[in-house]
């Protein structure tokens, strides 16, 4: 295959495209660029059917690669890339939740994406072109995807919208908006902010639904002679049978308000259909098309009759229970309960260097801010193995911990290493707001400063025809029959993170408007649930946590308060209690930070370095132990006393200071052991020396 390349402008900068030059066994492959930064995507899709998928089996895997950015794994015995980082699973979310829909409902052929990063050039983030990248591969092969599909991030900088902003740009910038669409309807929304504006918000989305269109345009010429399959429709028949069969039992389970029971309805209505049809119809065809029965009776349901199956109104909350305080020992929990989700969240502070290390292909240091979220099988009923986190769990923690950020104080102000943990304990829908709003409880009750209270609310679309709701705070029912999961967080100030995925072709940013207006009201709603219950942050920590203080010394210090080979610091923590009592933690600027659950250790090691890089003065009487008695290395005869003024500074008394009368030796005056009180008569700095006096002492 000849190669070709294709370029355009995105956001101001250059993007190419080429494709017939790597990895040509693939169905599908292509390069993009821009800047220096190349991922590589290639496209396979099975020439078969899974007969008995009863979903689309499409996998997105994204592979970071150290060599792209000129790196070596800073581990000691491991050099390889292991399993994906946290950063990397979320671009795999990022990349499939807009060309997930763009495949026909009933296609089950295996379709896998793999992205790998070539070349990162610490400007330009790969995950814009993964996306893009991901749509042109798959545009060239067989398989019926109604793409393309092309995407945009947007930054805020100075009240102006920036397309495609730099790493550097984006650390100026109060939104981190990626926003991916077709021609005329956007596909999905992800972002973090610092409490924007819902009219900044929307208009941020319409400005990079535009800057996406030369992504669209560069991969039409690409595709311009690609042909695709088409979907065989013949299910008729199986669909007008079960219909048959069912009668009124769908729409009698569909206003059963209590999910338990209507789960176990239909679980009696697919066993009863498997079992009359079996040899008539394939079981994976029975199963979706029980599926397809009960999407449509919901959305008749709500959009012709207005009736959701719980019987709320269309922007009515399900009843809220809060509860803070709950575990005698940890450091600060909520209980968040909104129907039938409910979860519970646990703050820990740890000390600064808790903080979580960060070695990843696009970045290195650290975190102090974390969220996890755990999603175990019995949250809706489950007998499911654990097998360790999900990509599911890591993107909704990844989302709540979004939400939360904005409102965060800075390290300057609270220094500790803050980790939230969501257990989910029930979950009917909008676990991961349940979470946000449990998060911000828990950080409250754990008397961590936050700046403003953070709800968030998932909302939901139907549609029929021409016609469409916009339903608030919906349920697993009506998120599995509708068109849209759109999660909105923020303070009473504005949004502070979102998440939007579309089982449509697309939404119009009207109808986005119209749903963000909506989220506002329950968002508001759900912060005077909130507020009623804390209204702010406590005052005083949990007598578990750690106390931190601090105090600052000048930076060309810090190697004198350390020791060599960090001889000095771990005697003060030894003399104060030991690891398990004290920790201390020193900023490369001079801020020294001592972390212990023992205020009396605490304090000890505060004097103890405060006195250490104290810097004695002039006319300065101390009290201390005579260390050493001072020879002439040539004579052998006493010349002075080394006397501890400071923790970690001496001084000298020269024979002839230490008593008014003339003196033989020093031993005859004073011993080592003694304590004894001078005054300092001299400082010289360059060579670090002091001179002290006896008998000057008053």
């Amino acid at each position: 295959m000849k190669s070709e390349v294709f370029t355009t402008m995105l956001g101001g900068k250059q993007l190419s495209i080429e494709t017939g030059k790597l990895a040509q066994l693939a169905s599908g492959s292509v390069t993009v660029r821009c800047g220096d930064t190349v991922v590589l995507a290639t496209a396979v899709v099975s020439a078969k059917a899974k007969e008995d998928a009863e979903y689309f089996p499409l996998l997105v895997d994204y592979e970071e690669r150290l060599y792209a950015a000129g790196k070596i794994s800073g581990s000691r015995f491991i050099k390889r890339e292991g399993r994906p980082s946290e950063r990397a699973i979320l671009t795999c979310r990022l990349v499939d939740r807009p060309i997930r829909p763009l495949f026909p409902k009933k296609y089950r052929n295996d379709v896998q994406v793999i992205i790998t990063v070539l070349s990162y050039d610490g400007e330009n983030n790969p995950d814009i072109l993964a996306i893009i990248a991901a749509s042109a591969a798959l545009s060239q092969t067989p398989a019926p995807f109604e793409g393309p599909v092309s995407a945009v991030r947007v930054g805020l900088i100075d009240g102006k919208f920036v397309a495609n902003p730099s790493e550097a740009e984006m650390e100026l910038s109060t939104l981190d908006l990626v926003v991916a669409g077709v021609a005329d309807k956007v596909m999905m929304v992800e972002a973090g902010a610092k409490e924007v504006t819902e009219a900044d918000f929307i208009k941020a989305i319409e400005f990079g639904q535009k800057e996406l269109q030369p992504g669209l345009e560069i991969q039409k010429k690409l595709i311009a002679d690609t042909k695709h399959t088409t979907e065989d429709p013949g299910e008729a028949a199986i669909v007008a049978d079960v219909k048959k069969y069912l009668g009124d039992k769908l729409a009698n389970v569909m206003i059963e308000m209590d999910k338990a029971k209507r789960d176990d309805d239909i679980a009696t209505f697919e066993a009863d259909i498997l079992k009359n049809f079996e040899g008539d119809y394939k079981q994976s065809e029975l199963k979706t098309t029980l599926s397809d029965l009960l999407e449509k009776e919901v959305r008749h349901a709500i959009v012709d009759k207005g009736i959701r199956p719980d019987g709320r109104k269309l922007d009515e909350i399900r009843p809220i229970d809060i509860e803070i305080g709950l575990l005698p020992r940890t450091h600060g929990t909520g209980l968040f309960t909104r129907g039938q989700t409910q979860v519970m969240s646990i703050v820990t502070l740890g000390a600064p260097g808790e903080e979580q290390t960060i070695e990843t292909m696009e970045e290195e240091g650290t975190k102090r801010y974390m969220h996890h979220y755990n999603f175990p099988p019995f949250s809706t009923g489950e007998v499911k193995p654990i097998r360790g986190t999900s990509r599911r769990e890591i993107g909704h923690g990844a989302l709540a911990e979004r939400a939360l950020i904005a409102v965060i104080p800075s390290k300057e102000d609270f220094p500790y290493t803050i980790r939230v943990v969501s257990e989910v304990l029930a979950s009917n829908g909008s676990s991961s707001m349940a979470s946000t709003c449990g998060s911000t409880l828990a950080l409250m009750d754990a008397g961590v400063p936050i700046k403003s209270p953070v709800a968030g609310i998932a909302m939901g679309l139907m549609t029929l025809g021409d016609k469409h709701k916009v339903l608030t705070d919906i349920q697993g029912l009506e998120d599995f029959a509708g068109d849209m999961d759109y999660k909105l967080t923020g303070t009473k100030n504005g949004i502070t993170a979102c998440q939007m995925d579309t089982k449509l072709k697309g939404l119009s940013v009207e109808w986005l408007e119209e749903a963000t207006l909506q989220a506002r009201e329950g968002i508001n709603f759900i912060l005077a649930k909130i507020e009623k219950v804390i209204a702010e942050p406590r005052a005083e920590l949990s007598p578990y946590a750690p106390r931190i203080t601090s105090l600052r010394i000048e930076p060309e210090k810090i190697g004198e308060l350390i020791g060599p080979g960090g001889k000095n610091i771990r005697k003060i923590i030894e003399d104060c209690g030991g690891g398990e009592i004290i920790s201390i933690d020193i900023e490369d600027d001079g801020l020294v930070m001592i972390s212990s659950t023992d205020a009396a250790a605490a304090k000890k090691a505060e004097e103890i370095i405060a006195g250490s890089m104290r810097e004695p003065k002039v006319g300065e009487v101390f009290e201390g132990p005579v260390v050493q008695i001072l020879k002439d290395r040539m004579r052998g005869n006493e010349i002075g006393a080394i006397v501890q003024i400071l923790p970690n500074k001496d001084g000298m008394v020269h024979i002839s200071q230490i008593a008014n009368e003339r003196i033989e030796k020093v031993s005859d005056k004073v011993k080592v052991g003694d304590i004894v009180k001078v005054k300092v008569v001299e400082v010289d700095r360059e060579k670090g020396r002091v001179s002290l006096s006896m008998k000057d002492v008053e």
